[in-house]
C-alpha cells in the first residue's frame, strides 16, 4: 500500500478528520503532530494503517520526511496561525520536488459577531488595543504568543492565560512573571457557560482570541462573551490559498464506498452515571465523557464531570437536548449525562421521543440503530451539516448503578422482593402498594416529599411502617435516617432523596372485588348493596391503570371497589351532598384507598375539569342524565359507563337515549337479591329492590 500512503502534518481537527476518512477506506497514513496533546488525540484511533510521529521539526527534518517514501500525496493540516510551519512544510517539499496540498478550516463570518468586537490583524495590534482598555484580560490563543503579550502589554497582572494542561506550558507562564489564579489549564473546546463561568471567575473586561473555525470553541467563546457583555479582541486568520477538505479527497482520488461520502457520522452515548460522584460512576462511561467533544446534562450531573473540561450544556428537557444537537453539527461525540441508571425513573425514554418529534428518524442497520436527520417542513436546518452532507446519528445507552441499587447495598437489605416507585414529579399509589408489598422504594421531591409522605402513611392507618430515608447518597455529605412516619414529619434536609419503606403486616387481598357492606360507614345516605356492587363493578372490567369516574359516589362504596382493583389508576369520586362527601372521607382513609379523589360538585358541571375517563359509573344523575352522557363521550369518545337504575322513569328514560344515540355495545341487567333475616329457628329471605344494570360503550 505504500503507493497509496498519504502523509499529514496535523494540527487541527479537520487534519484528524481527514485522517479519520483515510483510514476508514483503507489507506496507509503517517501523521506529524507537534505535541504530546496531539499524540495522545490521534492514538484515540488505534488503526493499524495509522504511523503516527510526535515532536516538532525543522526544514532539514521535514525534508528528509518528505524524501523517505513515495507518498501519494502530503497535506499541510497545520493551525492557520502556525504560519512558520506552513513556510518550512511548503520549503522542505519544494526541495524534494513534492506538491503541498494546503488544508484550509473553514472561514468564520466576521459579520456574525461584529458587536463589541474589535478584530485586529496581530499580537502587536491586539496588546496595543489592549494598553487602552482596562480590568482583567481572559487571553485564550495559547502560551506560544504569550512572551508578546507580556512583553508589551504594561500591566501584566490584568493577564489570565488559558493553556493545555501539560508541564512544560505552565513552566513557560510562570518564567513570564504569571502566577497562581492568572494560569487556567484546562482542555478545550470549551461550551458557552464554561467559559462565561470563567469570565465571570476571573473578573474578565476583555476576551482575547483568534478567528478560528467552529470546531475550536471560536462560537462559544464569542457567545458567552456576548451574553456577559465583555469586550472581544479577535485576531483575524491569516489569508492563504488552499483546498476544502472535500477538494483534497477529490485531488487524492478518494471515493469512499456508497454513501460515506455523503454523511457525516456522529455518536450520542445516553449515560446513567449513578448515584452522582465520580467513584460511583462506571468506567465505560468515564470513558465516554473523557472522549466526548460534548457533554449535556442538568447542572448536578455536569458537576460530577466538570474537572474533564469538556464543553457543556446545562440541558436536561429532552427537546433542548433534540434541538442543541441538530444546531451544533461540529460535535460528533456527544454524552447526554442521567442520574442513576437509564433504565430506572430515567429520562431515557422521553428524550428518544424527542429525537422523532425533531425530526429524527430510525431504522436498523448491521444490528445497530442508525438515526438519520429527517426533512419535515420547517426543520431543513437538521437535514444536512454546513457541508452540504447529510447527518446519521448512532445512539447508544450505558447502564448506570440505580438509587435502589446502592440504598440496598447501603442497607445490606436484598431489593429483588422491592417493589420500585417513584413520586418525584408524578403521582403514584404507594399507599395502595404497601396493602400488598412488604418493601416499596421510591424517589422523592426532596425533603418536603419526605414529609408529605411521611403525613400520608399516618392519614392512612400505616404508622408503623419503618422509614429508611436517603439523602445525597454517594456524596460525601450522605445521611441516612430510620425511623416511623411520625418522626419524618419535620425532616429537612437539603438533597436528593431516596425513601425505603418495610411494611411487616402488608398481606395478599383479594385480586376481586367484593368488600363487604359492614366494612363501609355508612351514616344515612343510600349506598349500591354489596352483590349488585359486585356485578357494577365486573361490567366496568377495569384495568390497574384506569381512570375512573364515580357520579353521585354517595358513600364511596363503588369508588372503594374500583380503587383497589385501578391500584395504579385514579377514581374522582363526584358528589354533591355535603354528609355523603364526609363519609366518602372516611371511606377513603379506612380502606386505604389514595387513589381516590373526592370532587364536590354536580355533574356534569364539575367533571369538565377533570382528565378523560377511560370507565365512568353513574349511580345517580339529579335529572342530568342525557347532559352527563354527552359530556363523557364528548371527553372520551370510547369511555365505558355502568348506570345502575331503579325507578322505571329512569329506565325508560335510557331506553329513550338509546333510540337517540347510535352505541355499539349495550346491556342491560335486571338484578334482584334476596337477603336472609332469621326468625327464631327459621330464615325468610327478604327480596331487595330489582336494580337495572346498564353497560354502554361505543367500541
Amino acid at each position: 500500500m505504500k503507493e497509496k500512503e498519504i502523509l499529514i502534518f496535523s494540527g487541527t481537527s479537520e487534519g484528524r478528520k481527514l485522517a479519520e476518512l483515510l483510514l476508514k477506506n483503507g489507506i496507509a497514513v503517517t501523521v506529524c503532530v507537534a505535541t504530546e496533546y496531539g499524540q495522545e488525540i490521534m492514538e484515540r484511533q488505534e488503526h493499524p494503517l495509522l504511523t503516527l510521529r510526535t515532536g516538532r521539526m525543522d526544514v532539514q527534518e521535514m525534508e528528509r520526511l518528505a524524501g523517505e517514501k513515495n507518498w501519494r500525496a502530503i497535506v499541510d493540516a497545520t493551525h492557520p496561525f502556525a504560519e512558520e510551519v506552513t513556510k518550512n512544510i511548503k520549503a522542505a517539499c519544494g526541495g524534494r520536488g513534492k506538491e503541498v496540498l494546503r488544508l484550509l478550516r473553514d472561514q468564520a463570518d466576521e459579520a456574525a459577531w461584529n458587536q463589541n468586537v474589535q478584530f485586529v490583524d496581530s499580537v502587536e495590534e491586539a496588546a496595543d488595543y489592549l494598553n487602552q482598555l482596562s480590568g482583567n484580560i481572559f487571553l485564550t490563543t495559547g502560551s506560544k504568543s504569550l512572551p508578546e503579550y507580556v512583553e508589551k502589554i504594561q500591566d501584566i497582572s490584568r493577564i489570565y492565560v488559558r493553556i493545555l494542561p501539560l508541564g512544560q506550558e505552565v513552566e513557560n507562564c510562570r518564567s513570564l512573571g504569571l502566577q497562581g489564579r492568572q494560569i487556567i489549564c484546562m482542555q478545550g473546546p470549551f461550551g458557552e457557560k464554561i467559559n462565561a463561568a470563567m469570565m465571570e471567575e476571573i473578573n474578565a473586561s476583555v476576551l482575547v482570541t483568534k478567528e478560528t473555525a467552529a470546531a475550536g470553541g471560536y462560537p462559544e467563546k464569542l457567545a458567552a462573551a456576548r451574553q456577559l457583555g465583555v469586550k472581544t479582541v479577535v485576531i483575524r486568520r491569516p489569508k492563504e490559498q488552499g483546498y476544502s477538505l472535500e477538494e483534497i479527497l477529490q485531488r487524492i482520488g478518494v471515493e469512499p464506498e456508497g454513501e460515506k461520502a455523503d454523511i457525516n457520522e456522529y455518536q450520542i452515548t445516553i449515560a446513567g452515571i449513578g448515584m452522582g460522584s465520580m467513584a460511583n460512576m462506571t468506567g465505560e462511561v468515564k470513558q465516554t465523557c473523557r472522549e466526548a467533544d460534548l457533554i449535556l446534562g442538568a447542572e448536578r450531573m455536569l458537576h460530577t464531570v466538570r474537572n474533564l473540561g469538556k464543553p457543556m450544556e446545562n440541558l436536561y428537557i429532552g427537546t433542548d437536548i433534540a434541538r442543541y444537537i441538530l444546531e451544533h453539527p461540529q460535535y460528533h461525540k456527544i454524552a447526554v449525562l442521567l442520574s442513576g441508571d437509564v433504565g430506572f425513573y430515567s429520562g431515557a425514554k422521553k428524550l428518544l421521543q424527542a429525537f422523532a418529534e425533531a425530526g429524527i428518524g430510525e431504522e436498523r442497520r448491521e444490528s445497530s440503530f442508525v438515526l438519520t436527520a429527517g426533512s419535515r417542513q420547517g426543520e431543513g436546518e437538521a437535514q444536512n451539516t454546513e457541508d452540504g452532507r447529510k447527518r446519521r446519528y448512532q445512539i447508544r445507552q450505558l447502564c448506570g448503578i440505580s438509587s435502589v441499587q446502592y440504598f440496598a447495598a447501603r442497607l445490606q437489605i436484598p431489593w429483588e422482593d422491592i417493589t420500585l416507585m417513584s413520586v418525584h414529579g408524578r403521582r403514584q399509589n404507594i399507599i395502595g402498594a404497601l396493602r400488598t408489598h412488604e418493601k416499596v422504594f421510591t424517589l422523592t421531591d426532596g425533603d418536603k416529599g419526605v414529609r408529605r409522605l411521611s403525613s400520608e402513611l399516618l392519614r392512612y392507618g400505616l404508622g408503623d411502617v419503618e422509614m429508611y430515608v436517603g439523602c445525597q447518597l454517594s456524596y460525601p455529605d450522605e445521611e441516612i435516617a430510620k425511623g416511623m412516619p411520625e418522626q419524618f414529619l419535620n425532616y429537612e434536609k437539603e438533597g436528593v432523596m431516596a425513601v425505603l419503606l418495610i411494611c411487616k403486616k402488608a398481606k395478599e387481598t383479594p385480586v376481586s372485588h367484593g368488600i363487604s357492606d359492614e366494612l363501609f360507614v355508612r351514616g344515612k345516605v343510600p349506598m349500591t348493596k354489596e352483590e349488585v356492587r359486585s356485578i357494577s363493578v365486573s361490567k366496568l372490567a377495569l384495568r390497574r391503570d384506569s381512570v375512573i369516574y364515580d357520579i353521585g359516589a354517595g358513600t364511596g362504596s363503588i369508588a372503594a371497589e374500583c380503587a383497589a382493583v385501578a391500584v395504579e389508576g385514579k377514581v374522582y369520586a363526584v358528589e354533591k351532598n355535603p354528609e355523603a362527601l364526609a363519609l366518602i372521607e372516611k371511606n377513603k382513609h379506612y380502606h386505604q384507598a389514595w387513589n381516590i379523589d373526592v370532587i364536590a360538585g354536580e355533574a356534569p358541571e364539575i367533571l369538565e375539569g377533570l382528565e378523560a375517563p377511560s370507565h365512568a359509573f353513574i349511580g345517580g344523575s339529579s335529572g342530568n342524565l342525557e347532559r352527563i352522557l354527552k359530556l363523557l363521550w364528548q371527553k372520551s369518545p370510547g369511555v365505558r359507563i355502568v348506570l345502575n337504575v331503579i325507578s322505571l322513569e329512569t329506565l325508560h328514560e335510557i331506553v329513550e337515549l338509546l333510540k337517540k344515540y347510535e352505541i355499539t355495545h349495550q346491556e342491560i341487567v335486571q338484578v334482584t337479591v334476596a337477603r336472609a333475616r332469621q326468625l327464631k329457628s327459621h330464615h325468610l329471605m327478604m327480596g331487595q329492590n330489582p336494580v337495572y344494570i346498564i353497560t354502554l360503550q361505543n367500541q
